[in-house]
């Protein structure tokens, strides 16, 4: 197998591991492909590439959350991640652990989860597909906008609010946890939509099949801004209208322990007692 190790830019110490852990997989014998934008201050002299244009079977990502993500936008390959985030609730292992867990890896000990996508067209246009949510944020800072919300054929429900976000179950656990959504099983085949901050306490969220089609229209001539994954932004126009489908792309994660409720119940003890959270 063809294993491609990519980390967080910004952290030194993520990147140093990058190279040990490409080090440890040409140790086993195995390929080890790293991310070109670092390789060269690593030392490193094999191979690199682009995430966007590695040749490999499994990629590895060292940081957070936002590495992981960042990494789905960038390929289809499952994921196998080392956190040296705050919390890291889409990671595998720890840092301490990722000998062992690498060497699992290389053995094939491990299964994949797999998650449903969600495409994002602006306009027309296609945005990257996120793993977590899209978001609508007001451009201007305690501004609220009116949003007419329709699914499939149903009557429009209009509501205001500082924002919208329309969710996977994979990210009912992240942003739309902590503005009220519920915790929704990986395996469900649903969307949740959860507006922020809304004027009415009516407007609640609410969960739709991921087989629907929700448009989204901003009713009152304002624009907006849609951040996916909280990783790519673009601008939504006052006359344009956001349609948000299941991808036809899923996230593959690989896992270990494939319990959700036990893996959800460990991160969530890990959050309540961190000091860094």
């Amino acid at each position: 197998m063809r294993f491609g190790v990519t980390a967080r830019p910004d952290m030194p110490e993520a990147i140093k591991m990058a190279a040990d852990v490409a080090e440890f997989i040409r140790g086993h014998d195995e390929a080890a492909v790293l991310d070109d934008q670092f390789a060269a201050a690593t030392g490193w002299d094999g191979d690199s590439a682009p995430l966007d244009d590695m040749d490999i079977d499994v990629i590895i990502t060292i940081g957070g959350d936002g590495t992981i993500l960042r990494t789905a936008q960038h390929t289809t390959h499952p994921i196998f991640s080392i956190n040296m985030g705050a919390l890291g609730f889409l990671a595998e292992v720890q840092p301490e652990d990722w000998r062992e867990g690498v060497s699992r890896l290389i053995l094939g000990d491990y299964s994949i989860d797999a998650r449903n996508k969600l495409t994002t067209i602006v306009g027309g246009d296609h945005q990257p597909a996120a793993v977590n949510e899209a978001v609508i944020h007001t451009t201007q800072i305690s501004k609220m906008r009116h949003f007419e919300v329709q699914v499939d054929t149903s009557d429009p429900l209009r509501f205001r609010a500082d924002g919208l976000i329309i969710a996977t179950p994979t990210g009912s656990t992240c942003y739309a946890l902590s503005v009220g959504s519920p915790i929704v099983d990986p395996k469900a085949k649903a969307f949740i939509i959860v507006p922020i901050a809304p004027f009415k306490l009516s407007a609640r969220p609410f969960v739709v099949s991921s087989d629907s089609r929700i448009e989204v229209r901003l009713l009152d001539g304002k624009d907006a801004l849609l951040v996916l994954d909280g990783q790519a932004e673009a601008a939504i126009e006052p006359d344009q209208t956001v349609t948000f489908e299941r991808s036809d792309e899923l996230a593959r994660f690989i896992r270990f322990d494939t319990d959700f409720y036990r893996r959800f119940t460990k991160k969530l003890i890990r959050l309540m007692t961190s000091e860094e959270v």
